[in-house]
């Protein structure tokens, strides 16, 4: 059964099947710089990952859209401290235009749900 969470017109933020998490993209625009922005939308997945019967370890695939590739070094350094060693999942990492240019980073993951 597919489950759909924190929906809108547009687009649900979470979508669950077969024990799987598919999240939509998270940012973090308050944050001034990007590590401040990684380190808030990083905080941001965990947070839905926990509300969701997950966590960090359990994710299987991350999507990063970074606005500008010269800020690659400076969020690998905010996202490598992040990850748990040995849990790292698969990942993508893309230079992308955002939807406002506030945004320097957003994140998209799928997980699986930790085991009962």
């Amino acid at each position: 059964m597919i489950q759909r969470f924190g929906g809108n017109a547009r687009y649900h933020n979470v979508v669950e099947w077969n024990g799987l998490l598919f999240a939509a993209g998270q940012t973090f625009a308050e944050g001034q710089t990007i590590e401040e922005q990684a380190a808030g939308t990083l905080d941001k997945i965990e947070k839905l990952l926990e509300a969701y019967g997950s966590d960090k370890r359990h994710i299987l695939s991350a999507c990063v859209y970074l606005r500008d590739m010269s800020t690659f070094a400076q969020f690998n350094k905010i996202y490598d401290a992040w990850v748990v060693p040995e849990y790292q999942s698969t990942r993508t990492c893309v230079e992308a235009k955002m939807a406002t240019d506030k945004i320097m980073v957003e994140i998209t993951i799928i997980a699986a749900k930790k085991e009962s």
